[in-house]
């Protein structure tokens, strides 16, 4: 099977590599699709991911597959199921090791459920809690999306956003984008402080106004937008010159969450700019709490695949290396692969 492998200097190239084997609990699944990550996978292609990685690896940690054989205690799956965050194996008899592994035409699922039915310990099958069953109504297309959606409506509702709550989301990226359409959808007064060029997707997407981070009179929108203050502020990037420009408006007791990972090592805000005392979440999230919620919002119409990437032209997993690079250039919010 075909596999895209990064080597952690920048490189990321198509090989063939040994087919899975699965176990007991496990089905081997046929991925078709899988969506790019502007965030954890630019960082795992040059090396820069703060948690250690081995290299080379298959990249990937958005892909959905079809169940095309089974283990002989897996229960929760049947052939032909559309399986969640599905993906390659590490090979250590070939020295490849993983990033979920996701862009391979071959991957894994295991049936964490039987393994909890069985009486095995929770720290064994607890991180494949993510692998879920896609319902007939998500297309193969569309589904490689729930991984965003879900991380984010987990973190969104975690931090506890209603209807009426002043929300500021800094960022205009895949990320930005969702924790709009959750915020919006609770009936949250969602702003955003981002890119002019993307501001328009945002308002679309149900933002009141989309603020310019580069204009010269940031401080002075954000007081228009926010004249009674700013309940959460949301950095969905990780930049804490844009945070640090809301602090003064956020309420007594209100919350800066920082979801975004650039400058983690160093992320740094001035709580002498706030007016009050105010909390920081910097805390995780657990995706698979939210899948079902993300399922009932995709059927009502609101969480749609084409607002984040072309759905009619999936890039060719050959190409991925190109799909990347323009990624880079922020060309797309994401890009559908093709593995079939």
């Amino acid at each position: 099977m075909k596999a895209a492998i990064v080597d952690g200097k920048g490189g990321l190239s198509v090989h063939e590599v040994p087919m899975p084997s699965y176990g007991e609990y496990q089905a081997l699944v046929r991925i078709y699709y899988g969506a790019t990550c502007a965030g954890t996978d630019i960082r795992i292609l040059h090396g820069e991911h703060p948690n250690p990685i081995s290299y080379p690896a298959i990249l990937g940690h958005e892909s959905v597959g079809r169940v095309i054989e089974k283990g002989s205690k897996v229960t929760t799956f049947k052939e032909g199921d559309l399986i969640s965050r599905v993906g390659a194996p590490s090979m250590p008899q070939i020295g490849l090791s993983i990033c979920w592994g996701g862009f391979s035409q071959y991957g894994v699922a295991t049936d964490w459920q039987a393994m909890k039915n069985d009486g095995i310990q929770r720290n064994i099958w607890e991180k494949a809690c993510v692998q879920k069953v896609i319902p007939a109504f998500v297309s193969d297309k569309e589904a490689p999306m729930i991984i965003t959606w879900r991380e984010t409506l987990s973190y969104t509702n975690r931090l506890g956003i209603k209807n009426n709550s002043a929300v500021l989301i800094a960022g205009s990226g895949a990320n930005a984008l969702a924790f709009i359409c959750h915020c919006v959808y609770v009936g949250a007064n969602v702003v955003v402080l981002g890119s002019s060029r993307r501001a328009q997707d945002a308002i679309r997407l149900g933002a009141k106004c989309s603020i310019d981070y580069k204009s010269d009179n940031v401080s002075q929108q954000l007081l228009d937008a926010f004249p009674s203050g700013i309940n959460f502020i949301i950095d969905a990037v990780g930049s804490p010159i844009d945070v640090n420009a809301a602090l003064p408006l956020l309420d007594k007791e209100g919350v800066v969450a920082v979801y975004g990972w650039n400058n983690r090592k160093t992320y740094g805000i001035n709580p002498f700019s706030a007016k009050h005392s105010f909390n920081v979440y910097c805390d995780d999230y657990d995706e698979s709490e939210t899948h079902d919620e993300v399922l009932g919002r995709i059927s009502e119409g609101k969480l749609k695949a084409s607002d984040w990437y072309d759905t009619d032209h999936p890039i060719p997993l050959d190409q991925i290396a190109s799909a990347y690079e323009k990624l880079g250039q922020r060309m797309a919010y994401k890009y559908l692969i093709d593995l079939s």
